[in-house]
Order: C-alpha cells, then structure tokens, then sequence
C-alpha cells in the first residue's frame, strides 16, 4: 500500500514537471556552470523560436539577449560589488552564483530577430556537495505588464494634460472678458471705416471662439454641439482669412484645392480650430516663400461604404523625421522647443476623434521635395448640395 502511494506521488510529481516543462507561459533554461545551454523546454522554444537541437551545447543564454542591456548590467553589478564583471554570461548570473536571489527584467531576441520583454529568474544547481553545477533561468514574457504600465502612463499624461489645460483656460478668462468689452467700445465708436468694421467683425468671430474654447475646458455649460453641415470652402477660406498676416509676412504661397461642393458633417467652431491648428504649423515649418495647399476631396469609409471627405493640409517644410511622427500626437510632445506647449496636435486629435473622424500624417525628409502631410478624414454630408458658379 505504501509503495503504491509512493509510485502515485511520483507519478503525480513527473506530471507536474512535465507540465511545466512543456508550458508555453515560461521559458525554463538550464546551463552548465559555463553557461552553455544544456535543457532548452518546450516553452522556451516557443517563446525564442529556436529549437532544442540549434541551442543546447552550442549558445549561452547571454547570445539571446540583448548585448546593451547585459552591458549595462555589467557595468552595474561591477559598481554594486566593487568588482570587474564581464558583460556576458557571468552578468546574469553573478548573484545567483554568490546565493543572492535575483529576478530581472532582461530583453530577449528571438530567432528572427524581434524582441519581447521578459521577468528572468535564476537559480543556483548544485550537486550533493553543494557545489554549482549549472544555472536555472525561468523567463515569463512582460509584453502584456510592459504595455499596460505604457496605458496608464499614458492616462496619467492625459490626465496633467487635462489639469494644464484648465489652469490655462482659467487663466485667460478674465483678460478674455476684458478685451471681448474693448472690442464692444471699439464698435461704438463714430465714424469707424468700413474696413476696420471688417477687422473687429473678424476679431470678435475669433475671441468668441476662444471664449468658446476656455468655457468648454472650464466646464463652464454645455452648449449645443449637434454635428451640422460645413462647407469645406468655406472653413478653408476662413482659416486662411485668419492667418492673412502671418502669410504675407512669410512671403507664403497658400492654394485651396479641390472640389468647392464638399460638406463635412461636424462642430464648425473645433474643424476650424484643428485646420487653423494645422496651418498655423505649416506656416513655421515652410521656409521663405514656401508653399502650403489645403485641399478637399471625397472619400469612402472601406467598412460600410459611406461618404466621407478628406482635408488635407500640405506644406513644402523640412519634413518630420520617423521618430518625431510616431510621438506627434502625443501631449506635452514638442519640436518647438520651449516656445511650444505640446498640446496643439493632441487637442486636434480629440477634436477629430470627438467629430466621428480620423486624422493622420504623411512626411518626407530627404529628396527634392520634402514636407509634411496632414489629412483629415470627416463623415461627408449625404444632402445634396448646389453647384458653386
């Protein structure tokens, strides 16, 4: 009876050993006390992409590892112990080796050269004399942990990006009101000329705006904000309208393109703040006398085949390097040096995304025409609309 209870537990025992040998969760590789890989389990190949044959006595788990990191580690541990660490193989497994438990974040590279963060454990093998043997290294992959600390770095962004843009927003309130009260005084005033009746028409159109922009970060009240339809001409013509003065003084070429029919469905007040956002960029990226088109063209959304129509804003700028565009989007992110915020291109993201519509870039920096690319992709109206004469 004994003995059959003996046989179930090691029965029971090599299962589990097999279970885990085989999981795919983890890799678990066992070396020889030079680190040359001995045990290579099934999660291991798995998770590497190398077999059993391609790595046992022939790699160190150092050779699947990514050299900078085990350099630095190296460089660390050599400081901490206040001896020289070859950046190897002896870097993983320093204390261990010295009966410190240790578990690290290590990046390892597959065979075919893509890499994935992993959580490393070692252990010490020793003999029935306690004598080391080998080392034991349990990997877990922490793709799934790395990318949720991104996410809730990334709301934590979010989040100072919202207290910041309220404190500005309480800030320029009350200046706000004081100029909104000038320009009523300036309109009263006798015997204006026509052409500064304009001026003032266009100032209290755009400080209202504003006003609309601080009261709505502020929470102030909530406006209607049905999505209405919007002649692309028409926004188009008015943000450049805007920015007249900066595009004379930059000796500026600005063309409207495209056909003057198109309706988008949106907010008018936040299209307009995202293409005067979009311009207004253009104007310092183009050198003197560059060139920047606004155009408008239809769409069709792939998935259900409804009409969209696409603004697109280009200029003939230095370009914005790979690096730069993957981040452009992100608060805080800024080329401007201490002049920008890093707010502008993710406020006009929420604003898109807020009108049902998408917003992407395009960007060259090198050959004969270099320059960036900003299209806005917006639900296009289904009304017919009359032909412009």
């Amino acid at each position: 009876m004994e003995h059959k209870r003996t046989e179930e537990v090691l029965l029971k025992t090599d299962a589990l050993q097999r279970a885990i040998f085989n999981s795919a969760n983890f890799s678990s590789i066992a070396t020889d006390e030079h680190g040359v890989i001995q045990i290579f389990s099934v999660g291991a190949e798995r998770m590497l992409g190398y077999t059993t044959a391609e790595v046992v006595n022939h790699l160190t788990p150092a050779d699947l590892s990514d050299d900078l990191e085990i350099i630095a580690r190296a460089a660390s541990l050599s400081l901490e112990f206040a001896t020289p660490i070859a950046p190897g193989f002896e870097a993983l497994v320093f204390k261990a080796s010295r009966g410190i438990e240790d578990i690290y974040d290590l990046t390892y590279i597959r065979k075919d050269g893509s890499r994935f963060p992993a959580i490393v454990s070692v252990t010490p093998l020793r003999d029935a004399h306690s004598l080391i043997i080998g080392y034991l290294l349990i990997g877990t992959d922490n793709t799934a942990r790395k990318r949720a600390e991104e996410a809730l770095l990334r709301t934590e962004m979010l989040a100072s990006a919202g207290r910041m843009a309220a404190s500005i927003a309480h800030e320029i309130n009350n200046p706000l009101e004081a100029m909104m009260n000038v320009l009523y005084l300036a309109r009263k005033t006798d015997n204006l000329p026509d052409a500064a009746l304009e001026y003032l028409d266009v100032a209290d159109g755009e400080l209202m705006r504003i006003a609309h922009i601080t009261r709505q970060t502020l929470g102030f009240y909530r406006e209607f904000s049905a999505a209405t339809s919007n002649s692309t001409s028409d926004l188009i013509d008015s943000v450049i309208g805007l920015f007249q003065a900066k595009i004379k003084a930059n000796g500026a070429r600005v063309e409207q393109r495209g056909d003057h029919r198109l309706h988008v469905m949106g907010i008018a007040g936040e299209l307009r703040q995202v293409m005067a956002n979009l311009l207004a960029n253009s104007l310092d990226a183009i050198h003197k006398n560059g060139r920047i088109v606004l155009r408008a063209s239809r769409s069709v959304n792939p998935h259900d085949g409804t009409p969209r129509v696409r603004i697109t804003v280009s200029d003939s700028g230095h370009g914005i390097p790979p690096d730069t565009a993957k981040h452009i989007f992100d608060p805080f992110f800024t080329t401007k040096g201490s002049v920008g915020t890093g707010l502008g291109l993710w406020v006009c993201k929420q604003l898109v995304d807020k009108n049902s519509g998408s917003i992407s870039l395009r960007s060259n920096t090198h050959g004969p025409h270099p320059g960036t690319t900003f299209s806005l992709i917006l639900p296009g109206d289904l009304t017919p609309q009359p032909a412009v004469s």
